[in-house]
């Protein structure tokens, strides 16, 4: 989550001259399950204020939307209403898709971690819950699910030789979602912890800033896991990126 702060030249070079066109950045990082426990603890992040949701992905088997860059994502919340992302990444904001900047839930943000970050832009709109479940169940594919605007977003860049046919849905994963505030730390976090399909959990830390404060959120989110012993030096995990993964290898053993 101190990822700005990491970075070398070239690195720090080429993310500010992303900030002044992005709509926000989301400051990441994920925790290994062996410092799961410790870190939860740490933080005071109590499962009991935790929201439950589910997420499916809409992809080939062998992800070749996500090897194009593409990410179809459904999500079913406990206390919201359920929405459908697509989001194209990477995406730099001068090769944004013509006629959606602007437009309701239409944003571009960039992801930070130590590992890197990427810029991406997405379009999600709500659906109603019924449709939603069905998707996640497998009872029903995209048609008539995606919005016009989503549809065209997605049709304009399906990788050669795939069609809607061949994209099958991948989940839902189950995951815990919470908010929460902490005395020393000025900002508001979020904790998610995703149960992946082989067993494997991946619990990943969150803020979101401004561009304009970006640096300044990730020294105070530096300062503020290295007093509450989080290794920020730990390997990373790319969570949609892994959850793919997992999800396509469970497809295979089936």
């Amino acid at each position: 989550m101190s990822s700005l702060l990491m970075y070398d030249g070239d690195r720090l070079a080429g993310l500010l001259g992303l900030l002044p066109d992005v709509d926000a950045v989301e400051l990441k990082l994920t925790v290994a399950d062996t410092n799961r426990a410790a870190v939860v603890e740490q933080l005071g992040i109590s499962p009991l204020d935790a929201e439950i949701r589910q997420v499916a992905f809409v992809d080939t088997p062998d992800l070749r939307l996500s090897a194009a860059g593409l990410v179809v994502r459904v999500r079913s919340s406990q206390r919201k209403t359920a929405d459908i992302t697509v989001k194209l990444r990477p995406m730099l904001p001068g090769d944004l898709p013509a006629g959606l900047r602007g437009q309701a839930g239409f944003k571009v943000e960039v992801d930070a971690s130590p590992a890197g970050y990427v810029c991406s832009c997405s379009l999600t709109e709500d659906v109603p819950d019924k449709k939603a479940r069905a998707v996640l169940s497998g009872e029903r594919g995209l048609g008539g699910v995606l919005s016009d605007r989503q549809s065209s977003l997605l049709l304009d860049r399906l990788p050669e030789g795939v069609s809607l046919d061949d994209l099958v849905v991948l989940g839902p994963v189950t995951l815990l979602k919470t908010k929460f505030v902490h005395r020393d730390y000025p900002r508001r976090m979020v904790a998610e912890l995703w149960f992946l399909p082989d067993g494997t959990r991946l619990l990943e830390l969150s803020t979101k800033c401004t561009p304009k404060e970006a640096f300044q959120a990730a020294a105070e989110t530096k300062a503020f896991l290295a007093l509450h012993g989080v290794d920020l030096g730990a390997p990373q995990e790319a969570k949609t990126r892994t959850t793919l993964a997992a999800l396509a290898a469970s497809i295979e053993k089936e």
